[in-house]
């Protein structure tokens, strides 16, 4: 059984753990004052022990007495990467080959929320679109990381659903920033899936299903800019950091390249999943009503 390490909030405080079969390793509670996040057991390099430790150990609470935060909720930067994909690129019907490097956008930690907490489709537009996404969390530090090195900064992984608001995306000339950070709009989860090689990311398989019906397929094989190509050129501009996440591109079959367009509502149901790395599941919800998916 892969390992999956997750945050969570359970009354009221946030903690980390081992999901397990039967339930939720509380890891933070035994292992808190040593490394007070997940950010902090990925600092210290302490990953495999912690996994080992809860391996150790049973349940201490099931999946459904906790709620679910992403991975890293103190991550110092989350980096995505637009049009990775070769049938997203010939989306936009623009006639140009694939671009020599990626297209990058940043989004904020507030942006995002766990597992089986809904999307909020904002007041400001009802234009929320989904994006499913693989995610790289990175685990060594590093500037200037040569591509052939490059995995070795790699924690784990995990999965994304990259909700985006596509009119705020096109306010402005150069930048999708805006669109791209409503709060709440995305997901991130459900957990944390150590990585193991080379073998493990060369070809995983990634879907995303609205109310069960497949939208979205493909397999990173087909990357434009693989994993190692990402880390090492976005090295080259900012010092990538222990718990830094890079959300490494959609799919084609977005909402928006439907006709007509056809966009999340109250009630939808979003599917994110892929090979090894689980299912990343979030309801849809108005901004200012409560509830969970």
């Amino acid at each position: 059984m892969t390992a999956r390490l997750l945050s969570f909030i359970a009354g009221g405080k946030p903690g980390y753990g081992l999901a397990r079969d039967g339930g939720i390793v509380d890891l933070s509670a035994r292992h808190g004052s040593e490394w007070p996040d997940l950010r902090a057991v990925i600092e210290a390099g302490a990953v495999d022990r912690l996994v080992a430790a809860g391996e150790a150990l049973s349940p201490d609470m099931a999946e459904a007495d906790v709620g679910f935060d992403i991975p890293v909720p103190n991550a110092e930067k989350i980096i995505c990467v637009g049009v990775n994909y070769p049938d997203r690129n010939g989306e936009y019907k623009d006639g140009q080959e694939a671009p020599p490097n990626p297209s990058l956008f940043p989004r904020f930690a507030r942006s995002f929320v766990g597992h089986q907490v809904p999307l909020t489709r904002p007041k400001a537009s009802e234009q929320l679109d989904y994006e499913g996404e693989v995610v790289i969390v990175i685990g060594k530090a590093g500037r200037h990381i040569p591509e052939a090195h490059a995995l070795s900064h790699i924690a784990g992984l995990s999965l994304c659903n990259e909700g985006t608001l596509r009119d705020w995306v096109r306010h402005a000339k150069f930048n999708v920033t805006q669109g791209k950070n409503f709060d709440g709009s995305g997901a991130i989860g459900p957990w944390f899936v150590p990585f193991t090689g080379e073998d493990q990311i060369a070809d995983i398989e990634l879907t995303t299903r609205v109310n069960g019906e497949l939208r979205q397929s493909d397999r990173t094989s087909r990357m434009i800019f693989p994993f190692a190509k990402l880390i090492a050129y976005i090295s080259t501009f900012t010092t990538l950091v222990p718990g830094d996440m890079i959300v490494t591109g959609t799919p084609t079959g977005a909402g928006a390249r439907l006709d007509p367009p056809v966009w999340l509502k109250p009630g939808d149901m979003v599917e994110v999943a892929a090979t090894g790395l689980g299912t990343l599941v979030n309801g849809v919800r108005d901004e200012g009503e409560g509830g969970a998916a």
